[in-house]
C-alpha cells in the first residue's frame, strides 16, 4: 500500500482533465469516471465521503492491516456510476459486487486505475500553475 500513498502525495500535476480510464475484472470492463456525480453517488450510497475515505486509504503503511478492499470496491462503483451518466440505470452496489466474477486485492494494475482515476479527478486545482510558478 505504500505505492498507493505515494501516488497520493506526489501526484505528477500535469494529467489529463475530463477523460475516462476502464478496468477489468474478471472479464467484465467496467468504464469509471471521477466526476462530481462520483461524489454524490458515494454519498447517497454509503453516507460518506468519497475523497475523505481515498484520502484514508493513501494513509495506509506498509501492511495491509488497514486496508478495507470494501472501499475500494466502492469508490470503483461510484467511478462506474458516474461514468454511466445521471438517469441511467446502473446497479446498487451489492447488486454490482455480486455480479463481479472476482476481485484480486493484489492486482495493482487494477488497483492503481481507481486510485488514479479518482485522484487526477478530484485534485485538478493542484494541476493549475500559480501564477509567477514554473510549469
Amino acid at each position: 500500500m505504500r505505492m498507493l500513498r505515494s501516488r497520493l502525495q506526489y501526484w505528477p500535476w500535469n494529467r489529463r482533465v475530463n477523460s475516462m480510464r476502464e478496468i477489468k475484472i474478471g472479464e467484465q470492463t467496467i468504464g469509471l469516471r471521477a466526476s462530481p456525480l462520483a461524489l454524490l453517488f458515494y454519498k447517497q450510497e454509503f453516507g460518506r465521503d468519497l475523497v475523505g475515505d481515498l484520502i484514508k486509504l493513501g494513509k495506509i503503511g506498509e501492511d495491509f492491516e488497514d486496508f478495507d478492499s470494501v472501499v475500494l470496491l466502492q469508490i470503483a462503483w461510484a467511478l462506474a456510476k458516474a461514468e454511466k451518466g445521471l438517469n441511467k440505470q446502473f446497479p446498487s452496489f451489492p447488486v454490482w459486487i455480486n455480479g463481479l466474477e472476482i476481485f484480486d486485492v493484489t492486482d495493482m494494475d487494477v488497483v492503481q486505475t481507481i486510485v488514479d482515476e479518482a485522484v487526477d479527478g478530484f485534485f485538478r486545482a493542484a494541476n493549475q500553475p500559480t501564477e509567477g510558478s514554473k510549469k
